[in-house]
């Protein structure tokens, strides 16, 4: 039988877990979480007597069905996927039936969901700090479970900790206590009510401070850093309204925002009632916030309406960036949504330019049998899902009527796992009266072929023609044209422009090493601590083999691990000869403290798989 999901071991189609109880300790000395995940499992069909479970580097102690001692091997083991987890029960399941299934477990210290840090790698230098990614297939090196998306369930969890630290989790906080087995420690809990996919359970240990920024959030970081991220984050309450105003309720109740360590991998993981957010967003001036309309976005799509496989991340992803990029227009304007939808479409053609327009994993829906989700993961889903939601926006009717079709979809879906195709068939049934439209659509390029999207949309030009002409000069200018440029030219451009100028110099042959060396001296890039801009300018530095920004380029390579910055500069590096011994010198010299997802997929880029 062919798996329901490439990516899991798990059969959801025989037996369905629909609530966690997790109880574990944080164990800093060994790097390990240890305890028991208590499943209440129902059987799917008749005559149940097998479960199976993903699992990745973890040691099982005990199985129970029910209280009774239950039987269980470990299956073969697969280079990505982890090790099945093969569970016999000690008495059979009827269909419908219930069961507690409880395993014992612990953790591995190298454990790909998890991230140890010494009291060193902090900002306050006195506590260790532990966070978990669990997106896409992680979830599995925490504990056993079903870890696919077409599986949601509710969980309550208590954690304990040692007493000077806070454990935080995607759920509502329910108390804290001290832990009865050791008076050095304490127990936090949480519940979270709404079902959820496994990938989205998360956890965060460390001495962590909060600050109110709204009536439902707290912003939680180092002392270090609170202040600054919740001046940054102070428009989450404004952006929670917006997209209940376009997606309905918010149904998680609270909505916390969490600052972690510079290594996090990704911009933001929009765990529920706690999005973490990586600390590459503090710019100053709010600028970066985009990533929080981002993370709120998928209260609704993605963590309400799910991908079934992750084959259809599109699904999660597409509509956040829809509906993170419609927020942004009923805050900032109708421009603003049209400049970053271009600004969007730009991106895309970098990342098609580098993983190749031949490559499958550029399909909006590829076939994931036997590739890692990590490997494939990609800004494609991301902005190609955007561009044919954005295409059906322009066909269908303009924005306010393809809102309707959203909230819609969201109300229809709500609580489930979808495909493809699902999607479709709901989109040709909200437009029925338009399905000669909708059939002129080339759904088979847009879903299966790699490469950019078969049609462009339409994008208001406004915000963009300054970027467009200022990068047209510099591309354009000769040796003697250099004297030209002066820092007035960019007076009227917001940060947001000056990200665009960059990106769009980043999709044309490199430019002669003195266009940049006179770049630095009238624009003084060098002095921006904007981590969108500084990444972008240091690419261009690198891609025009200007020695001296080798160091800031390796700098900022290493002293954060988002993947969206830290890959591309590391691949830049090692493809400009005079460095490429450096960089790989510096990636082995820092792969220690890297997060495992990092060091593995830079290790691949640099040819240094372990």
């Amino acid at each position: 039988m062919a798996a329901e999901d490439p990516c899991s071991f798990a059969a959801p189609s025989r037996c369905l877990t629909r609530h966690l109880h997790l109880r574990c300790r944080a164990d800093f000395g060994a790097r390990a979480l240890r305890g028991t995940a208590a499943f209440t499992a129902r059987a799917e069909r008749g005559a149940l007597r097998c479960l199976v479970l993903d699992t990745k580097d973890l040691q099982v102690f005990k199985v129970t069905i029910n209280g009774q001692d239950a039987k269980f091997v470990f299956g073969e083991k697969h280079s990505f996927k982890g090790t099945p987890l093969e569970i016999t029960l000690p008495f059979e399941l009827s269909r419908g039936q219930e069961a507690i299934v409880e395993i014992s477990f612990e953790s591995s210290p190298k454990s790909s969901a998890l991230q140890w840090f010494t009291p060193e790698q902090t900002s306050g230098k006195k506590h260790p700090f532990l966070f978990s990614q669990c997106q896409a297939t992680h979830c599995r090196a925490i504990f056993p479970c079903q870890d696919t998306p077409a599986v949601k369930l509710t969980y309550y969890a208590e954690i304990s900790v040692p007493k000077e630290l806070v454990a935080l989790m995607s759920a509502n906080r329910d108390g804290e206590m001290p832990d009865p087995e050791d008076s050095s420690r304490k127990i936090y809990c949480f519940s979270q009510n709404v079902p959820i996919p496994c990938y989205l359970i998360a956890l965060v240990v460390g001495a962590l401070e909060s600050r109110k920024i709204g009536p439902r959030t707290l912003v939680w970081a180092e002392k270090e850093l609170v202040d600054k991220s919740a001046y940054e984050f102070a428009e989450a309450e404004a952006m929670l309204k917006t997209a209940e105003d376009l997606a309905g309720p918010y149904v998680w109740g609270q909505y916390d925002l969490l600052v972690l360590p510079p290594s996090f991998p990704y911009g933001g993981m929009e765990n529920p009632c706690l999005t973490f957010v990586t600390p590459t967003l503090l710019a100053g001036d709010r600028s970066l916030s985009n990533v929080i309309a981002h993370e709120i976005s998928h209260s609704w799509t993605g963590n309400l309406v799910t991908n079934k496989t992750w084959e259809h991340f599109w699904l999660n992803e597409g509509h956040t960036v829809y509906l993170e990029r419609r927020i942004g227009g009923q805050l900032f304007g109708e421009q603003f949504r049209h400049f970053q939808a271009l600004g969007g479409w730009r991106e895309l053609q970098n990342t098609i330019n580098t993983l190749g327009d031949k490559n499958p994993v550029t399909n909006l829906v590829p076939n994931l049998s036997e590739v890692d989700p990590d490997v494939a993961y990609s800004s494609v889903p991301y902005e190609k899902g955007f561009a044919l939601l954005f295409y059906l926006e322009q066909l269908l009717g303009g924005p306010d009527v393809f809102i309707g079709f959203l909230k819609a979809y969201i109300q229809q879906f709500a609580y489930k796992s979808i495909v493809t195709e699902d999607w479709k068939k709901f989109l040709y049934s909200y437009f029925k009266d338009k399905v000669d439209v909708l059939d002129k659509v080339d759904w088979n390029s847009w879903f299966h072929a790699p490469g950019m999207p078969p049609v462009k949309p339409t994008y208001d030009m406004t915000l963009a023609n300054a970027c467009v002409a200022l990068s047209q000069r510099w591309i354009k200018a000769k040796e003697s044209d250099l004297g030209s440029f002066s820092s007035a030219d960019l007076k009227e451009m917001s940060s947001h422009q000056l990200i665009e100028f960059l990106a769009l110099l980043l999709l044309e042959a490199p430019l002669p090493v003195s266009h940049v060396q006179r770049m630095q001296q009238v624009y003084d890039f060098n002095a921006i601590n904007n981590s969108e801009i500084r990444f972008r300018w240091l690419r261009l530095c690198i891609k025009s083999k200007w020695e001296e920004a080798i160091p800031l380029a390796l700098k900022m390579a290493t002293d954060q691990g988002r993947l969206k910055f830290t890959r591309p500069l590391f691949r830049d590096l090692y493809g400009f000869d005079k460095c490429r011994d450096l960089a790989v010198k510096t990636f082995l010299e820092h792969r220690a403290s890297m997060h495992p997802v990092t060091s593995m997929l830079v290790g691949k880029d640099l040819k240094q798989d372990q």
